[in-house]
């Protein structure tokens, strides 16, 4: 069987401790991960200053063209993974049998990764605000006649990686870049991205000193946030709950993304139907910035109805099919579980299934041996109902029906909100809004990406600072 094991500053390393990782389909397993314990972990990051310096020893354009070549390995290269090889086919396969991912999403999330690093010289032009690149070279430099200053606020960028869709590894993928080492946990179904990009990136040039890989326990994971001196977290509310107040944590969770519909809009609201039905199905909803509802002034029951009548046409197919666009669920009893609290949730006044009663969708569906929780729509009269404001691992959206002047008050947190309007007053107020994270102006799906702009954080910020800087005519111009 394979056995994927740890990468200790980019070492294989065997671990006695070991977990499974189960096929999706039948439950068996199809590899074995080595586990890190807190104790080897907190070992290794004591050596993070050295893995540093080997990685300050390339210039900003040396790792730019090393991610370049990496994103091109990534895309096609058989790589290492324990001590067998990977073709990019081995990679789709087994990356969609252990999450419940098509073969088709798996391979669209494959193109974003690769994108990001082909392109990592925009992204970062985009992350800096196009900052002469060679400035973090030298740690200071003019551009456009003043002097600048960069501080390197981190020896390493600690990861707690999620297992529901690939596509979020581009978001940490651009460190390497500006020079600064990986420690990852990957997720419990999901090794297979994160250390696919961690042999790319080796076999482009890049020092392995640069990836360290630990599948480890939550405590591991506590100890990787501890001691990293910048992370970003993915997960649920409850998990990154107890780090939101800490500011070397950059947190990726819940997203609650949102379509807002103007009233001025409410006349010709059928026109963007395809852009709602995209922004809540793409990537089978697995990604924070799927729309989960849609805030209308009035018109809401039509419009849940419009996008119940085409997310119903959405089937449970098998994930080899090249028509799948629905990930199944790793561990069933997580969408039986699911689908238990959203009938609970229906039972209290002011929501409405649509996709169940009115287009006759079954919420949980087996097929072929893999256990699908299929796309629901639910109208709310009331705001304030449970399934108003809410998420989940699957294509749902709520439609909530409220006047425009309540809206803003009534959002909460928002990653992504696209908003069909022309109404400048309204428009005046979105800008100012501080709930909203990002702002989409337009018929722009909320699942629609500019690399160049981050969608939630950014990660120059996080791993930089800017710092007052002076030098006198001798010493600047040597």
């Amino acid at each position: 069987m394979l056995h994927i094991p740890l990468l200790r500053a980019g070492q294989p390393y065997q671990s006695l401790s070991t977990i499974e990782v189960l096929n999706s389909q039948t439950g068996e397993p199809m590899a074995v991960m080595s586990q890190a314990n807190r104790g080897l972990i907190s070992r290794d990051m004591l050596s993070k200053s050295d893995h540093k310096r080997v990685l300050d020893q390339f210039t900003v354009a040396d790792l730019i063209q090393i991610s370049q070549t990496a994103g091109q390995h990534f895309m096609q290269a058989e790589l290492s993974i324990g001590q067998q090889l990977q073709s990019p086919n081995d990679y789709i396969a087994q990356l969609s049998a252990s999450t419940g991912v098509p073969k088709t999403l798996c391979r669209q999330n494959m193109n974003k990764i690769a994108t990001v690093l082909n392109h990592v010289d925009d992204v970062l032009g985009g992350l800096t605000r196009g900052l002469d690149l060679s400035i973090l070279d030298k740690g200071w430099g003019q551009q456009h006649g003043r002097m600048l200053g960069y501080l390197c606020c981190a020896d390493s960028l600690g990861g707690i990686l999620p297992s529901n869709s690939a596509g979020v590894h581009s978001l940490w993928a651009p460190s390497i870049a500006l020079k600064v080492p990986l420690v990852l946990k990957p997720g419990s179904t999901e090794p297979w991205s994160p250390y696919r990009i961690a042999q790319a990136f080796i076999k482009a040039g890049c020092p392995p000193e640069a990836f360290s890989l630990y599948p480890t326990s939550h405590d591991g994971a506590t100890e990787i946030l501890l001691r990293a001196d910048r992370s970003v977290l993915y997960g649920s509310e409850s998990t990154v709950a107890p780090w939101r107040s800490d500011p070397r944590v950059q947190i990726h969770g819940t997203g609650w993304s949102k379509i807002l519909v103007g009233e001025d809009a409410l006349t010709n609201w059928e026109q963007y139907l395809e852009m709602m039905v995209t922004s809540v199905a793409e990537n089978s909803g697995r990604s924070c910035i799927n729309t989960s509802s849609i805030w209308a002034p009035a018109q809401g029951q039509q419009i849940a109805e419009a996008v119940a009548s085409q997310l119903s046409q959405i089937q449970a197919l098998p994930l080899h099919h090249p028509e799948a666009r629905l990930s199944a669920f790793s561990d069933p009893k997580i969408a039986c579980r699911l689908a238990d609290m959203i009938e609970g949730y229906l039972k209290i006044p002011g929501a409405l299934d649509i996709s169940s009663q009115l287009f006759g969708v079954e919420s949980v569906v087996e097929t072929d041996g893999y256990t699908f929780l299929m796309p629901k729509v639910i109208y709310c009269s009331d705001p304030s109902h449970p399934l108003a404001n809410t998420e989940f691992l699957f294509p749902f959206v709520s439609v909530v029906e409220v006047s425009q002047s309540k809206i803003l008050n009534l959002i909460g947190s928002t990653l992504v909100a696209s908003v069909l309007t022309e109404d400048r007053a309204w428009i005046t107020d979105l800008l100012h809004s501080p709930d909203i994270e990002r702002l989409n102006l337009g018929a722009i799906p909320t699942n629609h990406i500019s690399w160049d702009q981050p969608h939630e954080g950014n990660l120059f910020d996080l791993l930089y600072r800017q710092r007052a800087m002076q030098a006198d005519r001798r010493v600047a111009t040597t």
